[in-house]
Parts: C-alpha cells; sequence; structure tokens
C-alpha cells in the first residue's frame, strides 16, 4: 500500500508541477516575445500620455492591442492582472517531488557510496543547504556592482553554476546532481519573481496610487532578474527529464556533459529572443548545435563488441545476475517499498524478457553504468563484465 500511495502523489505533484510549468514558461515567454516586438506608438497623444511602445497581435479569431508604459500609466486601472501564482506553484510542486522522490528516497536516488560516503540526513541536509546558499549568493552577485554590466555579470554567473555543477556531480549521485542543480535554478527563477520582479511591481503600483512618480529602478531590477529567468528555463527543462537517460548523468564526466547542454539550451534562448527583435545572427543558434553534437559525439557508446569465437556465458548467467542485482526493481511485484511497479515497464525475471532488453542492458548497465541506481545493490565489475560478453556473443545464438 505505501507504494501504491507513493505513485500517485508521484503522478498528481508531476500532473501539477507539468501543469503549472507549462503556464508559468507559456507566460514567460510570451511576455518575452511582447518586450521585443513593441513598436513606438503610432498616436503621437499615447506617446505624451507615457506609452513606450504597443503591438497588435490576432489569435483566435480576434485582434488583440498591447500596449507597454515607460513606467506606469497616468491612472491605475480599476482591474490590474498579476502573474506570480504560476512560478510559485511550479516551485511549490517541483520542490514537493524533490522532497518525495530524492531527499525521502536519498539512499537510493541521492547517495552514490562510490562518490561520496553519505548518509540520508548529510544528502539531505546538503541538498537543502545547496538551494538556499545557492540562491543568496546568486543574489548578491546580481546586487553587486557586477549587477551594473549584464555582460560581465552574465559570464561570472555561467562560471558559478558551472563550479557548481561540477561540485554536484562530485557529491551525489549522477542522476541526483542533476536534479539538485535543477532544483537550485528553479528556486533561483522562483525566487526571483517573489523577491525582485513581484515586489518592484507592487512598488510601482503603490506609488501611482499615491500619486508620487514611480521609481524606475525596481523596474529595472526586474527586468533583468527577468531575462535571467528566460535564459534559465531550457537548462531548467532539460534537468526535468533527464533522469531518463543514463548516457548523460551516469557518465564519467556527467558534470561537464550538464554544463555543455545547460550552455547550450542558454544560448538556444538567446538566438530566440534576438530573433524576435528582428534579423538575428544565428552564431548562438549554431553555436548551440555544435555543442549538443559535441557531445552527443563524445558520449556515444563504443561498436557492439565482436562476438566471441567460444561463448562461454549464457543468458542462464545473466538470469543469476539479474536475479541478484536487478529485480528488486525490475520484477512483477518490485521488493521496495516505494516502487509499486517495475521502472519503464520492463522486468527482467524470464531468460525471454532478458533477451527482449539485451541492448538496453547492455546500454544502462556496461556502458552508462547507470544501473543498477546508486549500484545500490552492489554489482560488480566482473559482473558487467559478464553481460558485455554475454551480449558480444548474442550473434552466436547464445
Amino acid at each position: 500500500m505505501e507504494a501504491y500511495v507513493f505513485d500517485w502523489l508521484n503522478l498528481l505533484g508531476r500532473w501539477l508541477h507539468i501543469v503549472a510549468g507549462v503556464a508559468w514558461i507559456g507566460a514567460s515567454f510570451y511576455f518575452v516575445w511582447l518586450d521585443n516586438h513593441l513598436l513606438p506608438p503610432e498616436d503621437s497623444r499615447d506617446g505624451e500620455a507615457g506609452v513606450a511602445g504597443e503591438v497588435w497581435s490576432v489569435h483566435g479569431g480576434g485582434f488583440y492591442h498591447a500596449r507597454k508604459f515607460q513606467v506606469a500609466p497616468p491612472h491605475m486601472p480599476s482591474v490590474l492582472h498579476w502573474f506570480k501564482w504560476e512560478a510559485y506553484t511550479t516551485w511549490l510542486s517541483g520542490m514537493f517531488l524533490m522532497v518525495l522522490i530524492y531527499w525521502y528516497g536519498a539512499e537510493i536516488y541521492l547517495v552514490d557510496p562510490n562518490i561520496a560516503p553519505l548518509s540520508q540526513l548529510d544528502a539531505i541536509v546538503l541538498g537543502v543547504a545547496t538551494i538556499v546558499v545557492g540562491w543568496f549568493a546568486y543574489d548578491l552577485l546580481c546586487r553587486s556592482p557586477l549587477g551594473k554590466n549584464d555582460g560581465l555579470l552574465a559570464a561570472v554567473l555561467f562560471l558559478f553554476i558551472a563550479v557548481l555543477a561540477w561540485w554536484l556531480c562530485q557529491t551525489f549521485s549522477g542522476r541526483g546532481a542533476y536534479m539538485q542543480f535543477g532544483a537550485l535554478l528553479g528556486t533561483i527563477m522562483a525566487a526571483n519573481v517573489f523577491f525582485v520582479i513581484i515586489p518592484g511591481q507592487k512598488a510601482m503600483v503603490e506609488a501611482c496610487l499615491s500619486g508620487r512618480a514611480p521609481d524606475p529602478a525596481p523596474g529595472i531590477r526586474a527586468k533583468q532578474r527577468s531575462v535571467h529567468n528566460t535564459y534559465f528555463t531550457l537548462p531548467v527543462l532539460f534537468v526535468m527529464m533527464s533522469n531518463h537517460f543514463s548516457m548523460t548523468w551516469a557518465h564519467e564526466y556527467n558534470w561537464l556533459i550538464l554544463i555543455g547542454i545547460s550552455l547550450a539550451g542558454a544560448l538556444i534562448r538567446v538566438w530566440f529572443v534576438a530573433r524576435h527583435k528582428g534579423r538575428a545572427t544565428p552564431l548562438p543558434l549554431i553555436v548551440g548545435a555544435l555543442l549538443l553534437l559535441m557531445i552527443a559525439f563524445a558520449i556515444a557508446p563504443p561498436p557492439r563488441p565482436a562476438p566471441a569465437t567460444t561463448a562461454t556465458v549464457s543468458v542462464d548467467d545473466v538470469r543469476k545476475i539479474m536475479l541478484l542485482r536487478c529485480t528488486n526493481c525490475h520484477a512483477k511485484r518490485p521488493h521496495y517499498a516505494a516502487i509499486n511497479a517495475a521502472p519503464a515497464g520492463i522486468v527482467l525475471e524470464t531468460n525471454a524478457q532478458i533477451r527482449r532488453e539485451a541492448a538496453r542492458i547492455y546500454q544502462q548497465v556496461v556502458v552508462s553504468r547507470g544501473m543498477p541506481v546508486g549500484n545500490l545493490t552492489e554489482m560488480t565489475d566482473e559482473e558487467r563484465q559478464l553481460i558485455a560478453e554475454w551480449y558480444s556473443s548474442l550473434a552466436t545464438g547464445n
């Protein structure tokens, strides 16, 4: 029953996280697009009233006319829409999943004794500390004199994030490190909304209601954090789905892969933002695509081993290893309390099932070494070698 309840919490948490994330990212992308498509107002009276730009659009059978004021409108409208709960709900549901899966199940998903001998409590404390300290460090950098130079700040932030990615991968399991990295970026994005963007907007509204000229400084800070958020979006989305691809987080240089793919995502987003403004150089897009291609070639698995002249390992030998090391999870009835059904529906209890999943077993166990997760069942190098020999002998019908 515990596993069943866990599965439902996981399902509902993921569903909410995806729905809220779509709403947040969609709104964020739309307003970035809107900002970059504003044209000077056609009516001179609008300019005199403080309108900085306007844009016409058509959607869903109707025409829309959006205007942006340089600071604030002369009179505050009676109804003003805010965009904040999408961000807060995405973060809350994401942290719920982080706690449910990676902290509650830290001994499975977060701790790898071969990387660092952490207890479950140690891993949780370090995970929380990384998120909290990471946000404060980021915020201090943005508020420092560096914050006045966007280019220099971006370079320092990239270095800061790269060092964090390296440290996380030297501390937690590869899979856990990636998720901690994503949780940190997601926290920075949500905290930007909560601590900087929304307070800045509230200050502007309060000034307008009291008849004072709004201070543009909060709006400038909010704009900077909003730009950071849009560049963090694609790296965070990559991390959200990375747990399905052990070829990345289980690799020896998983930290470098994480940095490279995150940088590629940010560069691709740079190109899209620039494209909104008009003709944009394709250089960021090309560099991002080349980075992804370089990573793909660098981590490509070696060619399938040539069949041995005399087969020495049979599927029965491999089945013994599977039963000992893998069927705690990959069984009709998994043994782990938090797992209700075999991950990805892969069951490895019979010879036929093992033969059918031969290529996947070889990739996950031998090439990426991502399975067993965190090597919780202590599969030995000798056992991995036996699986490799069996896979190479399949051409002989073994």
